[in-house]
């Protein structure tokens, strides 16, 4: 987990003032067998329209993180996923609002992708072809070298 704030765009002013609440957010990180992940862009009419970002939404009052993560991917785009594993939190700071990513690795689902908002999607690899991709899914493609880094010296200390 992050102990500090990315700000998104800095210059620019904040809405709701210093005291503003934060929201909290369920993210998929879907990946497939192959290890691509699914970004899907900002519907449009929504703040920051056609950037790319991992599918979610808000997690409503009363609801978990997961279930807030299920109902999500399915009105969005239309799947059934399996098991949600915790991941990692980061809190960023956008002009609109002040949120709270909790990203979720999602390994399995089930139903072809639809999506519901006229967005579109990806399956996508390291270095993304997708752009401009949202702020907070930033720190996640930096996450996923780290891994791949990682593995990587994993794999070349035992060859």
């Amino acid at each position: 987990m992050s102990d500090g704030v990315l700000v998104a765009h800095g210059d620019r002013p904040r809405e709701g003032g210093p005291d503003r609440k934060e929201v909290e957010v369920a993210v998929g990180v879907l990946l497939r067998a192959d290890g691509a992940f699914l970004l899907t862009s900002r519907p449009p009419g929504k703040v920051y329209e056609g950037y790319w970002e991992f599918p979610g939404g808000k997690v409503e009052p009363g609801e978990s993180v997961e279930q807030a993560l299920r109902r999500e991917l399915q009105e969005e785009i239309g799947i059934t996923i399996g098991a949600v594993h915790p991941w990692k939190v980061e809190r960023v700071d956008y002009p609109h609002a002040l949120v709270r990513l909790n990203f979720c690795k999602v390994f399995e689902w089930s139903g072809e992708l639809h999506m519901h908002e006229g967005q579109s999607f990806a399956w996508q690899a390291l270095p993304v072809q997708v752009q401009p991709v949202l702020p907070g899914t930033v720190p996640v493609l930096a996450w996923f070298a780290a891994e791949r880094e990682f593995h990587g010296a994993t794999h070349s200390i035992a060859a």
